[in-house]
C-alpha cells in the first residue's frame, strides 16, 4: 500500500509541475516534454524524411504550399499577438515542402515544419482546399497536441506499470493487462485524440479565414474526404478521428463564427478559389 501511494504522489506531483497554457482556450495542458526538447527532435525528424523523400521544388504545386503556408502562419500571428501571446511563435522555424507521394495527407511538426503529399491534392481540388488542411495541421502544432499525446502516452504507460507493481500474482496481471490496454485506449487516448482533431478544426477554420480564405469550404473539403472513403471509416468510437459526418456539421457550424472572427483583422471578403 505504501508503494501504491508514492506511485499516487508522485504522478499528482508531475502533472502539477508539467503544464502548459493552450494559447487558444486558456486551459492547462499536459507538457511533460518541452518544446526547448522537442523543437529540435522534430526538425531532426522532418530533415530525415525530406532526405528520404522526392521532394517537389519550383513548379506550381509547390509554390502554392508554400505561399498557402505562409498565409496561414501570418494569421496565426496576428491572432496570437491579438490575444495577449505576442512572441508565441518566436520558436517556429516554419518550412513548407510538396513531397511526391500516393499518400493522403498532410501534416504540421512542433515547431512549424509542415509536409503536404501529391497524393491529398485531388482532395483538396482548390487553393482554398489547400488552406482548409494547412489551417488544421498548423493548429496541432499550435495548441501544443503532439506534446500533450506525449504527456498522455507517459501517464497511460506509467499507470500500466504502477498497476503491474501493485498486483501480485500473474493471473491477475494479465488480466489487468489486458483489460487496462482496452479500456485506456477506448475510453482514453483515442477519446483525447477526436478531442484534439475537433479543436484543430475549429482554429483551423479561424485560421484560414483570418488568412483570407473561405471558411465555407473547409465542409466541403470533408464532403469530399466522406466520398473517398466510400464508407469504410471504422466506428467513431474505435477512431482517432471524429466521424466524417460530424466534421462536416461542425465545420458548417463553425463558418459564420470564423467569419466574424476574420472581420476583426478587417477581412471582408475572401479569396477565389483557386483552381490549380
Amino acid at each position: 500500500m505504501k508503494t501504491k501511494n508514492v506511485i499516487i504522489a508522485t504522478a499528482v506531483t508531475l502533472l502539477f509541475l508539467s503544464c502548459a497554457t493552450n494559447p487558444f482556450t486558456g486551459k492547462q495542458t499536459m507538457a511533460f516534454v518541452s518544446n526547448d526538447q522537442l523543437f529540435p527532435a522534430a526538425f531532426q525528424q522532418y530533415n530525415q524524411v525530406l532526405s528520404e523523400s522526392k521532394v517537389i521544388k519550383g513548379t506550381a504545386q509547390s509554390e502554392m504550399i508554400t505561399r498557402v503556408g505562409q498565409r496561414i502562419a501570418i494569421a496565426a500571428e496576428r491572432y496570437l499577438n491579438a490575444n495577449g501571446h505576442h512572441g508565441y511563435l518566436n520558436d517556429y522555424k516554419w518550412e513548407y515542402n510538396l513531397i511526391e507521394s500516393e499518400t493522403v495527407n498532410a501534416w504540421c511538426m512542433p515547431g512549424g515544419k509542415i509536409a503536404f503529399y501529391t497524393g491529398i491534392l485531388p482532395i483538396a481540388e482548390n487553393e482554398t482546399g489547400i488552406a482548409a488542411i494547412m489551417g488544421h495541421e498548423v493548429a496541432h502544432a499550435l495548441a501544443n497536441h503532439g506534446q500533450q499525446r506525449m504527456s498522455a502516452a507517459y501517464i497511460q504507460q506509467g499507470i500500466a506499470v504502477a498497476g503491474n507493481i501493485v498486483l501480485a500474482d500473474d493471473k491477475n496481471l494479465d488480466i489487468y493487462n489486458q483489460a487496462y490496454g482496452i479500456a485506456s485506449n477506448v475510453g482514453g487516448m483515442l477519446p483525447f485524440s477526436r478531442a484534439h482533431e475537433t479543436e484543430a478544426d475549429r482554429i483551423g477554420v479561424y485560421l484560414m479565414a483570418i488568412a483570407g480564405y473561405n471558411p465555407d469550404e473547409a465542409a466541403e473539403l470533408w464532403k469530399r474526404m466522406d466520398a473517398m472513403s466510400n464508407g469504410q471509416a471504422p466506428p467513431e468510437m474505435l477512431s482517432t478521428h471524429p466521424a466524417n459526418e460530424s466534421r462536416i456539421q461542425n465545420l458548417t457550424a463553425l463558418a459564420p463564427h470564423a467569419k466574424a472572427e476574420a472581420k476583426k483583422f478587417g477581412v471582408n471578403s475572401f479569396r477565389p478559389l483557386g483552381a490549380y
